[in-house]
């Protein structure tokens, strides 16, 4: 098996695990970026979720009682993520990133509107593409900047308007200087 099969086969059991927990997740980072035509590289793959602390905490106990090798970081109150297990393995990294009590929303609607499979038959599903600008915009710094400019050039068929919808029901500023910047090139 591939590296990046191998990646995707434990990312469904991983899933799996998350499910039993009662916790979905979509798919972010750069494997979305690559199903909405950006691709870059990559050696992980990347969860979202909406998981409280004491949550994640039994997930990574769950997590290490199936043998895997699992972190949680926890947030402290400056965090704009509401906590991340690392997941390692000869298949990679796989990172479970929790918006919960930070950026919530977001990650609802995508799990709701979701509807691109990472491949067919996968129960892995990629983040809407207004979504995913919207996660972008929040993270901010310069690379996720750039990497909604590359996914607006990318993507001429995307709808403007939905996109800035999306940004403004999270209230996320900076998405018509963006678009200005992806048509300029």
């Amino acid at each position: 098996m591939n590296g990046a099969n191998e990646l995707l086969r434990k990312s469904e059991e991983v899933l799996a695990l998350l499910r039993r927990h009662r916790v979905d997740a979509v798919v972010i980072g750069a494997v979305a970026l690559a199903a909405h035509h950006y691709v870059r590289m990559t050696n992980d793959l990347d969860l979202g979720v909406n998981a409280e602390i004491g949550t994640l905490r039994r997930i990574l106990v769950s997590l290490r009682e199936s043998g895997l090798q699992a972190e949680l970081r926890e947030p402290d109150q400056s965090d704009p993520l509401g906590g991340v297990i690392d997941v390692r393995g000869s298949f990679g990294l796989i990172q479970i990133i929790s918006y919960a009590n930070r950026f919530p929303a977001v990650i609802e609607d995508a799990l709701r509107l979701s509807n691109l499979p990472v491949e067919e038959g996968s129960p892995l599903r990629v983040v809407p593409l207004p979504h995913l600008i919207a996660l972008k915009l929040y993270a901010g710094g310069y690379k996720s900047k750039a990497d909604i400019v590359e996914l607006l050039i990318r993507n001429p068929e995307l709808h403007l308007d939905e996109v800035r919808a999306v940004c403004a029901r999270y209230q996320l500023a900076g998405v018509d200087e963006l678009i200005t910047e992806a048509r300029s090139v």
